[in-house]
């Protein structure tokens, strides 16, 4: 009898020592597919930073300094000038699509051409964890965008820019929904398309997403198009810019803090479940 009790209550540790193994197996994975890619990333500085600030920069020299230097100023909105206008949403182009290239584009090829999503697929890491690895890093790449992207929005323009930040928590969690959903848009383009659709990802899906994501003037201007205003609804990035705006330029029109928070989370909810399918079915294949 002693012996059997002995037995009996020796089973549960058993079970928790063989859980907190499998959780520090899988930890260590996990960052071990980190640091991996904090490698890859790591040589290849200079194309990161190109890809990152080109078309901000290009964009808010012609628009914030060309323009007012020979006396076109455009695009102001509620008495602030366009340069104020354009930093929460040119931050969030760069937030959105720092992610998602950085996630689709290299699926694209690991799942084709290079075939190195075998190799990652092979750690002791239940394949879901593999995606989210994959978008986590994306949401990270998006922090460090918006990090390098914003004092240019200050240093560039050749009229004062007008950020006020009322709330750092605000600003934090909108960021951090932003990026996150960056990456789970990336996942589930990368594991949608083909190499040979890219092409068709940026005409179809990042060039249309860019000029009707309320980057270049609030959301609320476009009530004089009430059928416009409602469409673009359903593009994320209108909830990214609307709520950096909210974060940065609060004295412009702009949603509701909550309404652009919760918006964000269905988004990535809806994208990381499309993605994380079509991760599963591509490894499959």
């Amino acid at each position: 009898m002693s012996d059997l009790n002995g037995s009996i209550a020796s089973e549960p540790t058993f079970d928790r020592e063989q859980g907190s193994s499998r959780a520090s197996l899988y930890s260590a994975s996990f960052w071990g597919l980190w640091l991996r890619d904090w490698h890859v990333l790591s040589g290849s500085v200079v194309t990161f930073a190109i890809r990152t600030i080109m078309q901000p920069l290009l964009f808010i020299f012609v628009f914030a300094y060309v323009f007012p230097k020979i006396g076109q100023e455009v695009g102001a909105a509620g008495g602030v000038n366009f340069a104020t206008v354009l930093v929460p949403g040119l931050v969030a182009v760069a937030v959105l699509f720092q992610g998602i290239s950085a996630v689709a584009l290299p699926l694209v090829n690991e799942f084709s051409v290079s075939r190195e999503i075998e190799d990652r697929v092979m750690a002791p890491l239940p394949t879901t964890a593999v995606a989210l690895e994959k978008l986590l890093f994306g949401a990270f790449q998006g922090v460090i965008a918006a990090s390098i992207v914003f004092p240019l929005l200050y240093v560039v323009p050749a009229t004062d820019v007008e950020v006020q930040i009322g709330s750092w928590p605000l600003l934090i969690v909108v960021l951090l929904l932003s990026t996150i959903t960056a990456g789970a848009a990336g996942l589930a383009i990368g594991t949608t398309f083909r190499p040979t659709q890219v092409p068709l990802v940026f005409s179809v899906i990042v060039i249309p997403t860019t000029f009707l994501g309320c980057v270049y003037y609030p959301w609320q201007e476009l009530g004089a198009i009430p059928w416009l205003q409602a469409v673009v609804l359903v593009n994320p990035l209108v909830y990214v810019s609307e709520g950096l705006r909210a974060a940065l330029t609060p004295q412009l029109p702009h949603l509701l803090p909550w309404v652009s928070m919760g918006a964000l989370t269905v988004a990535t909810t809806v994208l990381g479940a499309i993605g994380v399918w079509g991760f599963h079915n591509r490894v499959l294949d």
